[in-house]
């Protein structure tokens, strides 16, 4: 499956983000979100001329974007066959939730004393909460990431959020396969709700004890039904 003229069509109204001085971070940053919105599902293969056109770009400038794309395992270029949206294995999603874990936690851990910069989180958890009751489950998944990003971000690491942005782009990868966002992240609204309200409360060790248990339990519930589907599309 590869992407025509008139899928990428739509890419075209990110041209005003490239302004004058276009660089190939600049499209990886378009294509980055573009990826981790499903607007390329993993397993597409991104044709250089559509996209070239659609964004107005060289294909040299192009061709350095994947590059940094596939750096962040987002891309993957087949030889003879061209660059495709990466399909993680199953391994791929365990360890993105390794990586969360310890990252994650060691933030929550190494927060110091209350209180904490926590608008941003209740935003997150917030706009969580009213797309739920507007049975916006994509809302809920945007938000949900939203929420994990505010979290590492208490941290105020310029490193750790670049880090934290790239596993979870990558972590979307999974998702856009299982494509059930009510199922992956409704039941976690609530568990937010609870880790915000323990930072709140200044309770630190029990929001990283609330955050590592609600990190297993996610693990385990996208690795199963992940897994389901990678070996039904083998």
């Amino acid at each position: 499956m590869a992407t025509t003229d008139s899928e990428v069509g739509g890419l075209a109204a990110d041209r005003p983000l490239l302004g004058r001085t276009s660089t190939a971070e600049r499209v990886a940053d378009i294509l980055r979100s573009r990826i981790a919105e499903g607007y390329f599902p993993p397993g597409e293969r991104l044709a250089e001329d559509a996209i070239g056109k659609a964004l107005g770009v060289s294909r040299n400038t192009l061709r350095e974007a994947f590059r940094l794309l596939t750096h962040e395992r987002l891309l993957v270029h087949e030889l003879n066959r061209g660059v495709f949206v990466r399909i993680l294995a199953v391994d791929d999603v365990e360890d993105i939730y390794r990586t969360r874990r310890l990252v994650e936690c060691a933030v929550v851990q190494g927060l110091g004393r209350p209180p904490y910069a926590l608008d941003a989180l209740a935003a997150a958890v917030a706009s969580g909460e009213r797309a739920s009751r507007a049975h916006d489950w994509k809302g809920v998944s945007t938000a949900n990431i939203h929420f994990h990003r505010e979290l590492v971000g208490l941290a105020g690491s310029a490193r750790t959020d670049e880090l934290m942005r790239g596993v979870l782009a990558e972590l979307r990868l999974a998702f856009h396969v299982v494509d059930d966002p009510k199922r992956l992240h409704q039941p976690y609204l609530v568990r937010n709700r609870e880790i915000l309200e323990a930072l709140r409360a200044g309770e630190r060790t029990g929001a990283v004890r609330l955050l590592a248990d609600y990190l297993d339990d996610s693990r385990r519930q996208l690795v199963e039904a992940y897994a389901g589907l990678v070996t039904d599309g083998d």
